[in-house]
């Protein structure tokens, strides 16, 4: 029953994507009088037209930027912050820990005009920093979350055999406790990675150039300007989604580790 019921979930979600990818390859003329059928000719060409005419390259480019620098930042920050929460034990550790947990509270989007405040006073608006440095601190709770509860399991053995083989702080977190975090970095990694290349409202009211707007911003100011040409639209929403896909499929393995060690140490 209960693979019947996953079963079902996966075809009610994967209905809308596997349309929005079949109406790519259709003329307009074909979308219009058979919006649920098979393309009568399938036309590649929609992609580069909707590539070129959407300027998708630099917004992709613009993306990448942005969505890789916040997750190299937030993971560096929140790995070491969870390292050092983690396995040392201080007097204030649980009001710090707990400062970190309170970040989750705070719904994002109600600092965005002290955000933009900010990045006005300090000179960054319309920079990519503008959008890496917002990202990174609204996911570093989230990531601390995550990587405490991972490293906490870890025995301290480890550790004190690493010592005793003359090991420091700094080479027992990269060369020891980093490594046996794979499986929790892949799944902090996903979801840094789905929120920054799909966050639309801090990129819209942070940059205003267009050589420096994200996928998102790009995508909705080509439908808005290209309405008629609903087939072109498709094909650009579905060039913005093998990214997702495809780091999804490439992280995967490391994401159902993290969630069978997450259940067998829970």
């Amino acid at each position: 029953m209960i693979h019947v019921i996953l079963a079902v979930l996966s075809v009610i979600n994967i209905i809308p994507i596997v349309w929005m990818v079949v109406s790519s390859f259709k003329s307009e003329e074909d979308y219009a009088t058979n919006p649920l059928g098979l393309p009568k000719l399938w036309q590649v060409s929609n992609y580069t037209s909707a590539w070129k005419v959407a300027h998708l390259g630099t917004y992709f480019w613009n993306s990448v930027i942005v969505t890789v620098g916040a997750i190299v930042l937030t993971v560096l920050l929140g790995a070491l912050t969870s390292y050092f929460l983690s396995r040392f034990h201080f007097r204030l550790r649980g009001w710090l820990y707990g400062l970190f947990i309170i970040g989750m509270t705070i719904p994002i989007h109600a600092t965005l005009v002290p955000i933009f405040i900010i990045m006005k006073n300090v000179g960054l608006l319309n920079s990519h920093l503008s959008l890496v440095l917002p990202y990174t601190a609204f996911h570093l709770s989230i990531t601390i979350f995550i990587l405490v509860g991972f490293m906490q399991a870890f025995p301290k053995d480890i550790e004190e055999s690493a010592v005793m083989d003359g090991a420091g702080i700094y080479r027992i977190f990269w060369s020891i406790i980093l490594p046996m975090t794979r499986p929790a970095l892949a799944t902090v990694i996903i979801i840094n990675f789905i929120y920054n290349w799909n966050e639309f409202l801090f990129a819209l009211v942070l940059i205003n150039k267009a050589a420096l707007k994200t996928l998102p911003l790009g995508l909705a100011n080509f439908a808005g300007t290209e309405t008629r040409f609903q087939t072109l639209q498709m094909a650009a929403l579905s060039m913005a989604l093998v990214p997702l896909v495809g780091f999804y499929l490439a992280m995967e393995k490391q994401l159902v580790q993290g969630m069978t060690a997450g259940a067998v140490k829970g």
